[in-house]
């Protein structure tokens, strides 16, 4: 149905009803019960006439997909049976009411809401009805709503298996004619050039939309104020009070993550994450998950390379209720043979899912090579396949002794709380969560290659080649690390104002998206140029990128500073409005040992930049010929052509 029908509202309830959660019958038979995916997917989407109704489901590597679908009948058929309780009802709705509020909380966000509710609703006030309408659904109207628009009804369903394996698909599909691109040198060239007396028909307007607006004067940048508190115990407290919607996120970040692993178990504090979330000493998986939902909260456990991170965001009325969940999640893992099990063999799959991804595997060779072989930050922080199979559960027992503690934590809050109410409420994981002292090691880091190499990764028959192209910059405290975020902005960071983007996308038609940048934080990141692009033209996109940054430094204007001045320096009037940006404020302020004041100085730099000191960041920080090229594409027709470039003979990477 329509956008805003009111069977619309009752349709999102039951897709999520049916597969979100433990309790789903989707998720019970389909991965608790058959093992025979990670989980389910299902949602119900509406556009301005008609909408649908989608269920994905990915097996495990070898599952047969009629498998899959008898497990979905029987799910349904279960639900029939057993229907849902108001309960199950609650939990859902207090979800979507979360998320409505958290959808609100940019100035895009807002904008979007409006004009959606004006073209679709005929009214943009229609806020108040369109959340209410949610909360007025009842389970009558969700069985209603299964009876009319699922049950017995015609479908379409796709099969996407392993080549070679079709046997694999659902009986009775018929293979889809797809027409693959030919990878054929001198194929490249199109014309992208609109003739200049084409017609169009201009939307009508209240308002000359030919004439560009006036630019306003650079706004004042308000700060949001940040208090800092620190525990008995150890854990350091920033936050930041904002009450423009009734909702609070937060989190315990922890140093650690794969930073501390030992190379034969890597990927042990990222199981860990995963197990975490499955239960507690005192709750099963299910009903901590029910316990979360009810309270429309989200609470997510990860492990990343130089954090272990508890995040939680919640109505402000349900906050000490949510926090309380995340202490017992922290304080009393459940250690669930079971469990572990299961979340090693979803490790495994998302392993396995990689070594076909193009974009995975140039992101982990370029590691690599950023790194050295044996560093550990040169692997992925899924770990190995080897090392997965390796990891047992008294490994993670072993991380969450040595690692997880307050010494090494720092706790982030924004939103509708003070500070006496928010310190306040962690007097318990004061007072439980005992402190002892924890051994972050410290690491070399390699130096920036003397002279650029191309490695090639052969992903036989690619129709799109994917580039990685950078080296081991540096930290993001180094004193030059934000000048040269300045100075990428024209280069690759602009988005569409970038001169990677005008010449590669707009100018040649070579990719859809290219972008450039520095990701450092309290320890040297990469400056990397990642794209993908079509795999005829793979050595003409390296040699533009190349030549691109080679004039960089020489080309650039007094008009590229005025326009890198003119959107940095007003773009940060609402780059702190979300909750999510408030928190990242805190975070990098408690990483880098910075006060807020930190913004304040980076708009200083900003304005004081000139065009000779951006030719000079130019020169030494995006310079082509000290960089790694990587590239993940089809050998037999690219490889040979990449010695063009003048950095040797490519190394291919998988001979």
């Amino acid at each position: 149905m329509e956008n805003y029908h009111d069977d619309a509202y009752a349709l999102q309830i039951l897709t999520q009803l049916l597969a979100d959660g433990r309790t789903a019958p989707l998720y019970e038979v389909l991965v608790e019960e058959k093992e025979l995916t990670p989980g389910a997917n299902m949602y119900s989407s509406n556009s301005e006439l008609a909408g649908e109704i989608t269920l994905q489901v990915r097996g495990y590597s070898g599952i047969d997909l009629n498998d899959a679908l008898a497990g979905v009948e029987e799910a349904f058929a279960r639900y029939e049976e057993n229907g849902f309780t108001e309960q199950d009802l609650e939990r859902v709705k207090s979800g979507i009411e979360t998320r409505f509020y958290t959808g609100l909380s940019s100035v895009l966000g807002k904008a979007f809401q409006l004009a959606q509710y004006n073209i679709f609703a005929g009214d943009p006030g229609y806020i108040n009805q369109d959340i209410q309408k949610t909360l007025d659904v009842t389970l009558d109207d969700v069985n209603r709503v299964y009876e009319q628009y699922i049950k017995g009804k015609d479908y379409v369903a796709t099969s996407f298996v392993p080549r070679g394996e079709a046997d694999l698909a659902l009986a009775g599909s018929v293979e889809a004619e797809i027409e693959t691109e030919q990878i054929v040198q001198g194929a490249e060239g199109e014309d992208f050039i609109l003739p200049e007396d084409t017609e169009y028909e201009r939307t009508p307007s209240s308002f000359d939309r030919s004439e560009e607006p006036p630019y306003g004067s650079e706004p004042e940048i308000s700060v949001p104020q940040v208090w800092t508190s620190e525990l008995s115990n150890g854990l350091d407290v920033y936050g930041i009070e904002n009450r423009e919607l009734p909702l609070v996120q937060f989190n315990i970040r922890i140093d650690g993550g794969l930073l501390v692993e030992n190379s034969d178990k890597v990927g042990v504090s990222n199981l860990l994450a995963d197990v975490m979330t499955r239960g507690t000493a005192n709750k099963t998986p299910a009903e901590l998950e029910q316990a979360i939902d009810l309270l429309g909260a989200s609470i997510n456990v990860s492990s990343g390379r130089q954090y272990f991170t508890i995040s939680g965001n919640t109505l402000a009325r349900n906050y000490d209720a949510t926090l309380d969940l995340v202490e017992e999640i922290l304080l009393e893992p459940r250690w669930d043979e079971r469990e572990f099990d299961l979340a090693k063999q979803s490790v495994l799959s998302r392993i396995a899912q990689q070594q076909s991804n193009p974009n995975s595997i140039a992101t982990n060779e370029f590691n690599k090579l950023l790194y050295g072989d044996g560093h550990i930050l040169s692997f992925s922080s899924l770990g190995t396949e080897e090392s997965v199979e390796s990891i047992t559960l008294d490994d993670l027992k072993a991380y969450y002794e040595d690692y997880i503690n307050p010494s090494v934590a720092t706790y982030h809050i924004a939103g509708a709380i003070n500070q006496s109410n928010a310190v306040a409420s962690l007097s318990d994981l004061e007072s439980r969560w005992e402190s002892s002292p924890v051994n972050i090691p410290e690491f070399e880091f390699p130096e920036p290659p003397a002279q650029s190499r191309v490695y090639f990764y052969d992903v036989p028959n690619a129709s799109q080649s994917v580039l990685r192209i950078g080296y081991l910059a540096m930290p993001e405290t180094d004193d030059d690390y934000y000048p040269a975020t300045v100075m990428n902005y024209i280069l690759g960071g602009g988005g569409f104002a970038s001169r990677l983007t005008q010449e590669l996308r707009e100018g040649k038609g070579y990719t859809y998206g290219i972008r450039s940048g520095f990701s450092g934080s309290s320890l040297p990141g990469p400056f990397s140029v990642s794209s993908g692009v079509r795999s005829n033209i793979t050595f003409e996109a390296v040699e533009l990128i190349r030549d691109i940054m080679a004039d960089y430094p020489d080309t650039f204007t007094e008009q590229d500073l005025d326009n890198t001045q003119s959107f940095l320096l007003k773009s940060n009037a609402r780059a702190f409005e979300t909750l999510g940006a408030k928190l990242g404020i805190l975070q990098t302020m408690s990483a880098n040992g910075w006060s807020a004041d930190y913004i304040n100085a980076q708009q200083d730099v900003v304005r004081e930049m000139s065009r000779e000191e951006i030719s000079e960041l130019a020169g030494e920080y995006a310079n082509p010929d000290r960089m790694y090229y990587v590239i993940v594409g089809d050998a037999r027709t690219q490889l040979k052509r990449l010695s063009g470039l003048g950095y040797g003979e490519p190394v291919l990477l998988n001979d």
